[in-house]
């Protein structure tokens, strides 16, 4: 029995720091996170590796990275990270303060979540909602961690899988948008390669739509992007594009509303391949909060409402 103790030297500040390291993939940022000196940051995760056994980060690259014993590590640390504060917040009553922590993708935030959230908030009224934007790597890293319940989105890769689950409510495609009488759209015979003389915006590499973007545009033979911007900004992208040449690659939930009102044009371009499915991702090992439930809800309807309207 004493071999199944967890070694009394571990400490949670070990785990905290192992987490936000892993996170930012960053000593300096995990330090700031943490309110502590990058040093004490470094000797933290030394102790850990120590009293592990094992390297837990690659610090070869400029950004550290997990290896292979640290990714193993990470998803029994965050999950279990996650249960303690689920334990601690209902040993103090916290859920009768009800909050319900969204982590949504950009094109979500812009086109699904908005009518689902006030749907949800009509009818629970007293709930905090709170709503977090960012790549999908950084979602998923607070979705295991515990610190939003539920992730809207894309499907990630399998390998980021472990652990969690993924609810499908529609697919969406990649699309190229620009301003409307953008010159491009005068072209008698328009091909993909012809985005290679204007700026582009493209989604960052640490997005789930970057390799989709990638493929697409190799497929077509599109190797030569002038000034690529990188961006998850729907609010940089939406006013950059609008005032430029620039063309916007990115999700179409994300213009959907642009190119409704006429404020943004999409190129005639066939991007059927890009077609991916969106959805809910939640642990497998947390069962949903009751407000969490009931957004979830909201969403569905939101999602069917536009299924039924042929989006």
């Amino acid at each position: 029995m004493s071999q199944r103790i967890i070694d009394p030297r571990i400490r949670l500040r070990h785990i905290a720091c192992f987490l936000e390291v892993a996170r930012l993939r960053s000593m300096a940022g995990a330090a700031d996170a943490l309110n502590i000196s990058q040093p004490a940051a470094t000797k933290t995760i030394q102790e850990l590796e120590a009293l592990l056994g094992g390297q837990l980060f690659d610090r070869s690259r400029r950004r550290l990275a997990l290896t292979a014993f640290g990714e193993v590590f990470f998803r029994y640390a965050s999950t279990s990270l996650a249960a303690l504060r689920q334990g601690i917040d209902a040993a103090r009553g916290a859920h009768d303060a009800a909050m319900v922590r969204v982590g949504a993708l950009p094109t979500v935030s812009a086109h699904i979540l908005p009518d689902a959230v006030r749907a949800f908030t009509h009818d629970n009224s007293g709930v905090t909602t709170r709503i977090i934007t960012g790549p999908n790597g950084y979602l998923l890293s607070l979705l295991r961690t515990g610190d939003v319940d539920i992730v809207i989105g894309r499907m990630a890769e399998p390998n980021a899988m472990v652990g969690l689950s993924f609810e499908h409510l529609y697919s969406e495609r990649v699309v190229l948008a620009v301003r409307p009488g953008h010159p491009v759209l005068s072209e008698p015979e328009f091909n993909l390669r012809l985005i290679e003389g204007y700026q582009t915006l493209m989604p960052t590499p640490d997005s789930v739509i970057r390799p989709v973007v990638e493929r697409i545009l190799l497929a077509h033979g599109v190797t030569q992007l002038r000034d690529e911007i990188e961006t998850v900004s729907n609010a940089f992208g939406r006013s950059y594009v609008r005032q430029t040449d620039a063309i916007w690659i990115i999700s179409e939930g994300v213009v959907a509303d642009d190119v409704a009102e006429g404020r943004l044009d999409l190129l005639p371009v066939d991007t059927s391949e890009t077609l991916g499915p969106v959805g809910f991702t939640t642990r497998t090992d947390t069962p949903a909060t009751l407000a969490a439930t009931s957004l979830m809800q909201a969403v569905r309807d939101v999602a069917e409402k536009l299924r039924r309207a042929g989006y």
